[in-house]
């Protein structure tokens, strides 16, 4: 039985229904609160629904929001400004999903509950609340990131009832989310054992698909193979995970799931998509290209009704999450009260371009034609739009020396700049970095972070790459210029001492270099704890360093053409260099 109870938000009264049991079709019951106007009307439905526990997300009605970097930041408190969708006529449906929180049932692996894909439970809420006498049978979901995936995962099993989404900041390609170019991220750890100002899930019955899937002795053997990657075994947090497995059963499969494949396949929400005919609005921040990059990849393969709009840097909004009401409402006016207030007379594609800070519109990604042109690395740091003819024995590669964050706290890295740019230069769309590198170590991370550097020194990321060396290998099919693709279906070591062509691809951004601008292209094999990027991200967002000392040389002669490939519009693509010096 619900409790019923009436709360004050300022001067607004708001009435809740804590502690829903919504049934699902195995029996299993789900918790949920409804909060709503005081008055019993009818009124169309926003669930939203994730493991990270209703009773956190309440505190939208108590704490102030607050951007990061902010000490009372967290990360989880996701699924939107409650007195806001009360006071737009919305009833506002928050749940735990099956496993977590107050709900019941266990909760298998990472977007899994209990054997049961958990769009098939999110099927079972929306049609319940669609049935409930308070909501008017019109139902959307709303929420960012893991709030944002559910509603895809929703979206796809084709509720009647669920009759359009607006999902931000969601993450789609589940190998992508934790793995980015086959380096592991630390932030699902965070999200999931509420490290780095997250709370993370609300477990109460979860358990690793790895154990269930395998004999203790086979995954004792598979344990001792993966704490056999030096990354790993250096890694204090990793090392415990691996030998107590039950400590944290979600962060345990990950870890042991380095390479791409059926295990992440199976519920990844892009493969899914092509079962959704709903209106879908998709909305992703720039500066965290992974989730810009699968905003894309999932627009691309949506049917119905779709909008892609892409808002400026930085790349994290507020906890409690507040932005993006405004065209949230708007949307859902639209789909699900009636109101014809032209939000799809607009353009299908928004994207917003750092530097002039303008709004660029289009019906697909990217929104204006692109042509990819090179940036080389010379000598003396330099990036130009002219090759190298010298060779190696006179331009001799540049190098940096990587002690293991064990011994050391200095992350070390190289760069190359433009000369100053005279003219705007438009670049939108996705890149690769081509680095002929030789490495004195069977594996190496290569990080490559692309700046635009004012004449004050100050400077704010434009893009980013990711590569594990031994997993530099390409599907010819899939690459196209500018835009490479690595399967990351198996780790090939390196040869010590050979020189490999390294391809790395730039995730998806849209920026002007405006005059007196430079382009800087920033090398490592780590992270800087803190810069002017790294300070906005929660502390745990970084990715897993390299356990073992490495020696790096960039080759940039006349045989090896590192070089960038970037985007630049048609417009700027007639004068894509810096002035010549």
């Amino acid at each position: 039985m619900s409790d019923y109870r009436t709360l004050r938000a300022g001067e607004e009264a708001i009435a809740v229904r804590k502690d829903l049991r919504v049934p699902m079709r195995d029996g299993v019951h789900l918790a949920a609160d409804a909060y709503h106007a005081p008055d019993d009307a009818p009124r169309p439905a926003l669930i939203a629904m994730s493991a990270y526990g209703k009773e956190l997300q309440a505190l939208a009605l108590t704490t102030p929001p607050q951007r990061r970097p902010s000490p009372m930041w967290d990360g989880c408190i996701e699924a939107g400004d409650i007195a806001r969708v009360v006071r737009e006529g919305y009833v506002h449906v928050i749940g735990d999903v099956r496993g977590t929180g107050d709900s019941e049932g266990t909760m298998i692996g990472n977007y899994n509950a209990g054997g049961v894909p958990q769009g098939r439970d999110l099927y079972d809420v929306v049609e319940w609340v669609a049935a409930q006498p308070w909501c008017d049978g019109n139902v959307g979901m709303i929420g960012i990131s893991y709030f944002g995936s559910m509603q895809v995962l929703a979206a796809a099993e084709r509720p009647p009832h669920l009759k359009a989404v607006f999902v931000s900041g969601g993450h789609f390609d589940f190998y992508e989310t934790t793995y980015h170019g086959g380096v592991m991220w630390f932030m699902p750890r965070a999200a999931r054992e509420g490290r780095g100002g997250d709370s993370g899930i609300a477990h109460t019955d979860v358990k690793s698909r790895m154990i269930e899937q395998h004999s203790p002795e086979e995954l004792n053997r598979l344990v001792e193979q993966r704490l056999a990657d030096p990354d790993v075994a250096a890694w204090p947090n990793l090392v415990h995970v691996l030998k107590y497995p039950k400590n944290r059963e979600f962060w345990f499969d990950i870890v042991m799931n380095h390479l791409d494949g059926p295990w992440y396949e199976e519920r990844n929400p892009v493969n899914l998509a092509a079962n959704i005919d709903i209106p879908v609005y998709l909305q992703i921040d720039q500066g965290r290209g992974w989730t810009v990059d699968g905003h894309i990849e999932l627009f691309d393969v949506l049917k119905g009704p779709k909008k892609l709009d892409i808002g400026s840097y930085p790349p994290m909004q507020s906890r409690p999450w507040i932005e993006e009401h405004d065209t949230m409402f708007r949307w859902y006016e639209y789909w699900l009260k009636g109101v014809d207030n032209g939000i799809m007379d607009e353009p299908a594609v928004r994207v917003f371009v750092e530097g002039t800070r303008e709004t660029v519109t289009g019906a697909q990604w990217p929104p204006k034609p692109v042509a990819h042109a090179p940036l080389y690395l010379r000598p003396r740091h330099k990036l130009s739009a002219e090759p190298e003819r010298m060779g190696g024995e006179h331009a001799a590669p540049d190098g940096f020396y990587q002690a293991p964050l064990t011994v050391t706290d200095t992350v070390q890295t190289v760069s190359w700049r433009t000369e100053p740019f005279e003219a705007p230069t438009e670049l939108i769309g996705t890149g690769a970095a081509h680095l002929y590198v030789e490495i004195d170590q069977p594996d190496t991370n290569l990080i490559l972070r692309l700046w635009d550097e004012t004449p004050s020194g100050a400077r704010q990321l434009l893009t980013s790459g990711y590569l594990k060396a031994s997993h530099r290998e390409l599907d010819a099919e899939r690459t196209t210029e500018g835009n490479p693709y690595h399967p990351h279906t198996r780790a090939v070591p390196v040869e010590p001492g050979a020189v490999e062509e390294y391809v790395l691809r730039l995730y998806p951004f849209a920026a002007t270099l405006l005059p007196g601008h430079r382009i800087v292209a920033e090398l490592s094999n780590a992270e800087p704890l803190a810069d002017a990027h790294n300070s906005l991200l929660p502390p745990d967002a970084f990715h897993l360093p390299v356990g073992r000392p490495v020696t790096h040389k960039i080759h940039r002669d006349a045989a090896h053409p590192s070089r960038l490939v970037l985007p630049f519009t048609t417009a700027g693509a007639a004068q894509p260099h810096p002035a010549a010096h």
